[in-house]
C-alpha cells in the first residue's frame, strides 16, 4: 500500500522469474525426456523458449510488464464477471430465488462492462483493494498468533472441566 508500482514491479519481477525457471524445465523436457515423441519433444523446447522469451522481454522493462499484466488480470476479471452474469441470467428459470439470481446478474454484467471500460481505475481499485486486505489478514495472524496459546489452554481447561 506505501509503494503499490514498485510492489507491482517486485511482482512481475518474480512471475519474470517464474517464467524463465518454467522456460528451462520445458527445454530440459524436451531434450532430457526418451518418453515422448518428437512433435512432443519440439514443442515442449519451442514453448521453453517462448516463456524464456517473454521473462527477458518482462525484466528489460519491469515497470512496462508491471502495467500489462495488471490491464490483463483487470480485463479478465471483467470479463469473467460478464460471464458469470450471463451463465446466472441462463440459469434464472431454473432458480429458486429469482429476484437475487436477477440482481446478482445484472450486478456483475454491470461490473464487468465498468471494469473494461476503465480498466486503469479498476486495477487501482484492485491493487489498492488486495494491499489494504494483506494488511488486515497479516493483523489478524499476528493477533492469532499471539493469542494462540491463551486460546489453547482455555479450550483444554474447558474439555478437562467437562470431561470430570
Amino acid at each position: 500500500m506505501i509503494w503499490p508500482v514498485k510492489s507491482a514491479v517486485i511482482v512481475t519481477a518474480i512471475f519474470a522469474t517464474y517464467l524463465i525457471i518454467a522456460g528451462l524445465v520445458y527445454i530440459g523436457l524436451g531434450i532430457f525426456s526418451g518418453a515422448k515423441g518428437g512433435w512432443s519433444r519440439v514443442g515442449h523446447i519451442v514453448l521453453g523458449l517462448v516463456y524464456i522469451v517473454a521473462g527477458v522481454i518482462a525484466y528489460a522493462n519491469l515497470g512496462a510488464a508491471a502495467t500489462t499484466l495488471a490491464l490483463i488480470v483487470v480485463i479478465f476479471i471483467g470479463i469473467s464477471w460478464i460471464v458469470d452474469g450471463v451463465v446466472s441470467l441462463s440459469l434464472l428459470g431454473r432458480d429458486g430465488s429469482r429476484v437475487w439470481t436477477l440482481l446478482y446478474a445484472l450486478l456483475s454484467i454491470i461490473a464487468g462492462v465498468i471494469v473494461i471500460f476503465s480498466p486503469v481505475i479498476a486495477g487501482l481499485a484492485f491493487w489498492l483493494l488486495l494491499g489494504i486486505s494483506l494488511v488486515v489478514l497479516g493483523i489478524v495472524q499476528i493477533v492469532r498468533a499471539i493469542t494462540l496459546g491463551k486460546d489453547e489452554k482455555a479450550f483444554i481447561g474447558t474439555q478437562d472441566a467437562a470431561a470430570v
